[in-house]
């Protein structure tokens, strides 16, 4: 039996899920399509539109379905990019997702955008006077709702805010809050214009129990943006393609479960979090916990191992069937130091040395007892391992 501790690379699929989805591959049609069955499955398409949006804050009209967060994520930069006059620069703070990061260095390497760096304080914090300080004549700005590898939630409202007094468009990435934050796209927008101030925010379902290849962007009626794909004109001509009825009407079921249980879950996850925390401390008293422990994702706990490999302590509880991730970007297998944690300040040896535990809603305190119990080990047969590598820098 696995003890899972990564739920928030991707957490189980919730049984109102998959009955949604199964329910919907009933009707037969095309929602495009003006015969009969074609408007059921519009019918379908809408209502499951309408749960979305209610959960999100934001009106049905505003919400296009997506394969998940990377696409939101690269819809909302790139279209808003291209809406502009293609000479400004983007505000990026450091310590974004790789779906932000990639999307705007694709922008600077093909078309010389200008990028202005936000940097983080050393709890993973967007700093909010950097940020505002940045915004002025910018093309748009991108930022998280809560930080998916330490956990640390930003201020969104306030983040939209300052967006809206530079008249500049504002783009949230609010994938790893989902279903463990509130999310008000509307109240948070609040008077914005067309295009500045909150006009787009980024979630994917399989953070909550959906499918994955289920997501949505959430894109302001007013606000102007160039669709990435073309031909077919539908959801605003935002996002062209036959719409996947079946994977909205289970990410509506998921996203309603996952609200329905929000308050609650999130007070038993925190209590195991903390109890998490404190066992580490209690058997490995140098580790560090990194992020805002106070105010932080509930279920989030990104902690720093001091003379161990993160990898090396990945395998170790691998090996006893404990599944956790190390927080760090793995290109062409190639470990690298995790940009989050150098963007709080610590060193290249420390952003290797961290491990991210993630706790979901099939949690539970044999878990957190299971990890505690296999730290010791794993721990001293980590830094064993390190000592015996070449120093790292």
């Amino acid at each position: 039996m696995v003890v899972y501790l990564d739920h928030a690379a991707t957490t189980p699929l919730r049984s109102e899920a998959r009955d949604a989805w199964l329910a919907a591959h009933e009707t037969i049609g095309n929602a495009s399509s003006v015969h009969g069955a074609g408007q059921a499955a519009r019918r379908l398409l809408e209502d499951a539109r309408d749960g979305i949006a209610a959960a999100l804050g934001c009106d049905p009209i505003e919400v296009v379905l997506t394969s998940g967060g990377t696409e939101s994520i690269n819809l909302a930069i790139k279209g808003l990019w291209l809406e502009s006059d293609g000479t400004a620069p983007v505000v990026l703070p450091d310590g974004e997702h790789h779906a932000s990061l990639d999307a705007v260095a694709w922008l600077a390497a093909r078309w010389q955008t200008e990028v202005r760096s936000v940097p983080l304080d050393p709890m993973g914090r967007i700093r909010h006077d950097a940020f505002a300080a940045a915004l002025p004549g910018a093309a748009l700005a991108t930022a998280l709702v809560a930080n998916n590898e330490v956990g640390t939630v930003n201020d969104p409202a306030r983040l939209a805010a300052a967006s809206m007094d530079a008249g500049v468009p504002l783009h949230l990435d609010a994938v790893a809050a989902l279903g463990s934050v509130p999310l008000d796209f509307s109240g948070w927008r609040g008077a914005g214009s067309a295009n500045s101030g909150l006009v787009a925010m980024s979630v994917s379902g399989h953070k909550v129990g959906a499918p994955v290849g289920t997501g949505a962007l959430v894109v302001s009626r007013h606000a102007r943006l160039s669709p990435l794909a073309h031909g077919g004109g539908q959801q605003r001509g935002l996002r062209a393609g036959t719409p996947d009825v079946a994977g909205a009407a289970a990410f509506s079921a998921a996203l309603a479960a996952a609200l329905d249980q929000r308050e609650s879950e999130s007070r038993r996850l925190a209590t195991l979090r903390d109890r998490l925390i404190a066992g580490i401390r209690s058997l490995v008293p140098s580790a560090v916990i990194l992020g805002d422990e106070s105010d932080r994702l509930p279920g989030n706990v990104h902690v720093l191992f001091p003379e161990t490999i993160g990898e090396t302590l990945l395998f170790l509880f691998d090996s006893v069937g404990i599944a956790v991730s190390t927080g760090s970007a793995c290109q062409a297998g190639i470990a690298e130091p995790s940009h989050v944690v150098l963007a709080l300040g610590r060193s290249a040896a420390d952003a290797r040395a961290v491990l991210r535990l993630t706790l979901g809603r099939t949690s539970t305190s044999e878990d957190v007892e299971a990890f505690l119990a296999a730290l010791p080990g794993a721990h001293e047969r980590a830094i064993a391992a390190r000592a015996r590598r070449s120093p790292l820098p």
